[in-house]
C-alpha cells in the first residue's frame, strides 16, 4: 500500500483553503446576523433559486465577456450558445454525446455559474435555506433558537454532487430510505420524516445534481426522478414524502441509448428542457489543442521537444480512426485517445533518453508503435476489425495516418535519390537501442536524405535527436505510400516488388495443358 504525502505548507491547495476559510471566518455565523448583511438579505435568499443564480451570474459573464467554461475547445459556436440559452431559459437540460467530448467536465463546469458562498443551516443534512427550512429538523431548530440558530457555508464545489447511474441504483440510493435505528434511538414514528435517511439527491439541495448515462438506471428509478422533477414528491416505503427540492438538474447520456427505442422512460425524456449535442473536434487544429492542453508532457528531464508534425500525425490518427469502417461507430473514438498516445509516445522518448544518458526528450513517429496499447483500448471494433485482429488494425490507421500528415509536409518533395539509395541494397536501421548520435550518423549514409527534411523546418547543424526524428518520419511516410519497406524490428529496406498476378487467359491456358498432360499420362498407363 502507498502512503499519502502531507500536503506542504505553501501548497496552492492548501493555500486556497487557508483563504476560504479567513474568508468564512468574516461571514455570518448565525440566523441574526444573516437577516441584517446586505449580500444575503431575507428579500434576496428566500425566493432566489437554484436556477436564478445560475443565470444571473451567466448574464453577469456574458456582460463582461468573460468565458463561460475555460479549457473548453472547439463548442465556442455549436454546443456552448445552446447552454447558455438553457441555462438563461431556466432549464434542465442533457448532453448527448459518445465517449470522451467533455460532457462530464462542461458539467462541472457549472459550478462557476453558482455563487461563492452560500448559508444553510449547520449541521442540516440537506443543506436548508436558513429563511425557509424544509425539513422538521431544521424548522424545530429555528424556532427554538430564532435568530441564535448557527450557519454554515458552502462553497461552489461543495454544491456539486454527480453520480453514474447503473442499473443497479436504488430508490434509497437517489431519493433515501427509512432508517429504522434513527426512529429506534430518537423515539420517532417510522412514518415520521424524522426518520428519514437522505438519499444523493436530496443532500444536492439548493445545487446542482449531475447524472451521467442516465439511460442506464433502472425503470422505476427514472419514475422517481421525474416525480422529482415535476411534482416535488416520492413514495418511500409506501410513505408519501414530499421534498420541494432546489436543484437544477442535467444529465449526459449517449444518443443511442436516449430513445424510446433504448432505455429511457419516455415521460421523463419529456420533462428535461433541451437537448444539447456534443461532437469531436471539427478540425485537426481543435484536436491538437485539446491535446496539447491535455496531455502531461513536461516531464523530470524536461519539457518534451514535441515537433508539429507528429501531434499531427497523433491527432489524425483519432480523425482516420473515426472515418475508419473496421471502427464501430456507435461507440466512437474517445478523444483521450491521443491524449493517451501522446503521453506514451513522449514516456517511450523519455526511456531512451534515459537509457543512452540524453539531455532531450524527442518523440519520433516510431514511437507511436510502442503506444498501441494505449490505442487498442480505445477502439471498439466491428465484426471486420474483430476477424482481422485488433493491432493490424491499430497498425493500418497509423500507417495512414503518417500518410496523410507526410503528403502535407512532403507533397512537392521529389524522394527519388532515396528511393534509389535503398533500392541498390542500401538498408538503414532506426532503434532505441543505440543513442540518437549513432543513429543519425547511418542515416547520413542516405544520399540527399538531410536535404529533404527542410519542410519540417529541419536545418544542417540542429541536435542528433531533433534531425533523427524527422528523417524517420520522412522514411515511414515513404513506407505508408509503399515506396520503400520496413520490417518489425525497424530496419528500412527496398520495396519488394509483388509478384505478377496472373492474367485469367494465363491461368486458362495452364490449367488447359495441365489437364492435357494428365490426359496424356493416363493413356499412355494403358499401354
Amino acid at each position: 500500500m502507498g502512503t499519502r504525502q502531507a500536503t506542504p505548507a505553501n501548497s496552492p491547495r492548501r493555500t486556497d483553503n487557508l483563504q476560504a476559510e479567513q474568508r468564512r471566518a468574516h461571514l455570518p455565523q448565525t440566523l441574526g446576523e444573516l437577516r441584517t448583511s446586505r449580500e444575503f438579505s431575507e428579500t434576496r435568499l428566500r425566493t432566489r433559486t437554484v436556477k436564478d443564480e445560475l443565470r444571473e451570474n451567466l448574464i453577469a459573464r456574458l456582460k463582461a465577456r468573460e468565458p463561460i467554461f475555460p479549457g473548453i475547445i472547439g463548442y465556442e459556436d455549436t454546443v456552448v450558445p445552446q447552454i447558455v440559452n438553457a441555462v438563461l431559459s431556466r432549464q434542465n437540460f442533457i448532453l448527448l454525446g459518445l465517449r470522451g467530448q467533455a460532457k462530464s467536465r462542461i458539467l462541472r463546469a457549472l459550478t462557476l455559474l453558482l455563487d461563492e458562498q452560500l448559508p444553510y443551516i449547520a449541521g442540516c443534512e440537506i443543506r436548508d435555506n436558513p429563511y425557509v427550512p424544509l425539513c422538521r429538523r431544521c424548522r424545530d431548530l429555528v424556532v427554538e433558537q430564532g435568530d441564535g440558530t448557527p450557519l454554515g457555508w458552502m462553497s461552489r464545489e461543495e454544491r456539486y454532487v454527480e453520480k453514474l447511474a447503473t442499473p443497479d441504483v436504488t430508490v434509497a440510493d437517489l431519493i433515501g430510505d427509512l432508517d429504522p435505528i434513527k426512529a429506534a434511538r430518537g423515539g420517532h414514528d417510522l412514518a415520521s420524516e424524522m426518520t428519514m435517511h437522505y438519499g444523493l439527491l436530496p443532500r444536492a439541495n439548493r445545487g446542482i445534481f449531475a447524472v451521467n448515462e442516465l439511460p442506464d438506471l433502472a425503470g422505476k428509478i427514472q419514475v422517481a426522478l421525474f416525480n422529482i422533477m415535476q411534482e416535488g414528491d416520492v413514495q418511500i416505503k409506501g410513505y408519501p414524502v414530499r421534498l420541494e427540492l432546489d436543484l437544477a438538474l442535467v444529465f449526459s447520456a449517449n444518443p443511442e441509448d436516449y430513445t424510446a427505442r433504448g432505455k429511457i422512460v419516455t415521460p421523463l425524456k419529456d420533462r428535461i428542457g433541451s437537448e444539447i449535442r456534443t461532437h469531436y473536434p471539427e478540425t485537426l487544429e481543435e484536436g491538437i489543442a485539446i491535446t496539447t492542453q491535455e496531455a502531461w508532457t513536461d516531464r523530470e528531464l524536461g519539457e518534451a521537444a514535441i515537433p508539429q508534425y507528429l501531434r499531427e500525425v497523433i491527432e489524425q490518427v483519432a480523425f482516420t480512426a473515426r472515418e475508419d469502417k473496421k471502427v464501430d461507430k456507435r461507440s466512437g473514438v474517445s478523444q483521450r485517445l491521443p491524449i493517451a498516445t501522446l503521453e506514451l509516445a513522449v514516456s517511450n522518448a523519455e526511456r531512451r533518453a534515459l537509457m543512452h544518458g540524453e539531455s532531450r526528450v524527442a518523440p519520433r513517429v516510431g514511437d507511436l508503435y510502442t503506444a498501441l496499447p494505449g490505442i487498442t483500448g480505445k477502439l471498439e471494433l466491428e465484426y471486420e476489425g474483430e476477424m482481422k485482429g485488433a493491432d493490424t488494425v491499430v497498425r493500418d490507421i497509423v500507417r495512414g495516418a503518417i500518410g496523410k500528415i507526410f503528403d502535407k509536409y512532403f507533397a512537392d518533395v521529389n524522394t527519388q535519390q532515396i528511393e534509389q539509395w535503398f533500392n541498390l541494397g542500401g538498408t538503414v536501421k532506426i532503434s532505441d537501442e543505440q543513442p540518437a548520435k549513432a543513429t543519425l550518423e547511418e542515416l547520413k549514409q542516405i544520399q540527399g536524405l538531410e536535404e529533404k527534411l527542410a519542410p519540417l523546418g529541419v536545418k544542417h547543424g540542429d541536435p542528433p535527436e531533433i534531425v533523427t526524428a524527422a528523417a524517420e518520419f520522412l522514411l515511414e511516410g515513404m513506407c505508408a505510400h509503399r515506396r520503400i519497406s520496413r520490417n518489425e524490428e525497424r530496419s528500412f529496406s527496398a520495396q519488394r516488388k509483388p509478384q505478377q498476378e496472373k492474367s485469367p487467359e494465363r491461368a486458362d491456358a495452364e490449367r488447359e495443358y495441365e489437364q492435357w498432360q494428365t490426359r496424356r499420362t493416363r493413356r499412355g498407363s494403358f499401354n
